[in-house]
């Protein structure tokens, strides 16, 4: 029995836990594809563009997303080989598993716990303010008691639309992958369109005094919870970047769905490279119409929840306000179902190994599907977005992602070095650059976050080293190898 914290799963269980699993392989090129995009577009344009322009970077929010983007795409090029090399389910906590040890793929799949339930809070958070929207165009009103967390309204109070979304988002993954997959497919069409449309439309309302100064100098504001924090300047800029490099986590959860891809050797390293590929561009464009059509020192109170919607009501275009909130208030849908997707199927990748209770593990006889965690996320993802402010959660959405990416990027270049001769469907050009570029780049994001999300991360990692001493370790079934 190896009792080493670096033991790694041998190739042979994980060809048994492929051939033994019961998800249902539907999902094609393009599906993959699709579910990347449902998971980027959303949490970026119509959720943080409005917190990162008004508290970090002002109109240089576009210098913040390209800076983003350029950590992403050195973790997507790293991410797309594991997923080549071990196309499982668990996304890079597997892939770690299989290469660098199991202490590291534990806490790589802690990390994407984080970012993935935190995602899917944010969202549904940013959702319960189109929605809102969305009803105050038909002239109803809900209490505002019932649309807020306690923080932000100041007592007593419960974002009860946010509560009641992510169960009917539960309601469809319990259902089915199939079933997901396709209304995902339809909700990022409309996006898409949308997103088009924005820019477009977007363009002939800029004002481009409020580009002016494109960076303007630093200064404190007062962030939702009364604290007052340094902004703008490049030290904005790139605490902006780090803010909302929640908005790029899609492309990672394509990697959680390999054991439902139809070829995912070929098919996922396409799919992770394309969706983020596409998204960047289509986030650049937005930002940049976006500040110029509404100052940022107006984004406040409810524009900071529907950004995108508030710019073209303050450019006096009704029409358009109420086109870009029925499409946000579905198209942010299809994010919380991907997020939740992903969050589910690391439980299962982490469950099979023994390293979480069988309980997370468990399909459904009929809805193949892994209902019982389905549930459980569901749970406790709909009682922390009906309590908790917006900031916070998409600080901490982005510490997860942030983390995972930079453990993917130093798994990959060690692997490279440690079993140079593995077959390797798609290879990385210039890894020796690629890798520890993404490792300075994330890591200094990190280190720009908020620091209450910080604390909040950093305790959570710690809490996961001592869930695994207690519990993973021990239950592992590596230790039952001959």
């Amino acid at each position: 029995m190896n009792n080493s914290i670096w033991r790694k799963k041998p190739m042979h269980m994980f060809e048994q836990d492929m051939q033994k699993s019961e998800l249902k392989r539907v999902l094609g090129k393009w599906s993959l594809t699709a579910i990347g995009i449902g998971a980027i577009i959303g949490g970026g344009v119509f959720v943080l563009t409005g917190t990162a322009a008004h508290f970090h970077a002002g109109p240089a929010l576009a210098i913040s997303f390209i800076i983003a983007g350029i950590g992403c795409i050195f973790a997507a090029l790293c991410y797309a080989e594991f997923a080549a090399m071990l196309p499982v389910e668990g996304s890079a906590y597997a892939y770690a598993y299989g290469t660098v040890g199991e202490l590291f793929a534990w806490i790589i799949g802690w990390g994407l716990i984080l970012e993935y339930a935190m995602g899917a809070m944010t969202v549904a958070v940013s959702w319960s303010g189109y929605f809102n929207k969305l009803l105050h165009l038909f002239g109803l009103h809900l209490p505002e008691n019932l649309t807020n967390d306690p923080v932000s309204y100041g007592g007593a109070a419960v974002n009860l639309p946010a509560l009641v979304i992510v169960w009917f988002v539960t309601w469809i993954l319990v259902k089915g992958i199939k079933e997901a997959a396709s209304a995902n497919n339809m909700i990022v069409i409309l996006k898409v369109a949308v997103i088009l449309f924005v820019i477009i439309m977007g363009a002939f309302y800029i004002n481009v005094e409020n580009w002016t100064p494109f960076i303007p100098a630093e200064t404190l504001v007062e962030h939702e919870n009364g604290e007052m924090l340094p902004a703008y300047g490049w030290g904005g800029i790139i605490s902006g970047a780090s803010a909302i490099f929640f908005a790029y986590i899609g492309f990672d959860a394509v990697s959680t769905q390999a054991g439902e891809a139809i070829n995912p050797k070929k098919d996922m390293p396409f799919a992770i490279i394309a969706s983020l590929l596409i998204c960047t561009i289509l986030y650049i464009a937005v930002s940049l119409v976006l500040t110029g059509m509404i100052n940022y020192k107006d984004i406040t109170g409810p524009a900071l929840k529907a950004p995108v919607a508030y710019a073209f009501e303050a450019s006096g275009q009704p029409w358009a306000v109420f086109l870009i909130t029925a499409a946000a208030t579905a198209g942010l849908l299809s994010v919380m179902l991907v997020m939740m997707l992903g969050q589910t199927r690391v439980f299962l990748g982490m469950a099979k190994d023994g390293l979480l209770p069988k309980f997370f593990a468990e399909v459904h006889p009929t809805f193949k599907t892994p209902w019982k965690s389905t549930i459980l996320v569901g749970a406790v993802v709909s009682i922390v977005a009906g309590f908790t402010p917006i900031s916070l959660l998409g600080d901490m959405t982005s510490f997860g992602t942030l983390f995972a990416f930079t453990m993917v990027c130093l798994a990959v270049w060690i692997l490279r070095f440690r079993d140079p001769g593995r077959d390797r469907p798609f290879k990385v050009s210039g890894l020796n650059i690629v890798a520890p570029l993404g490792i300075l780049v994330n890591t200094f994001l990190i280190l720009n976050l908020g620091r209450t999300a910080q604390i909040f991360a950093l305790a959570w990692l710690v809490f996961g080293l001592v869930v695994y001493f207690l519990y993973g370790r021990p239950k592992s079934h590596l230790n039952t190898r001959e």
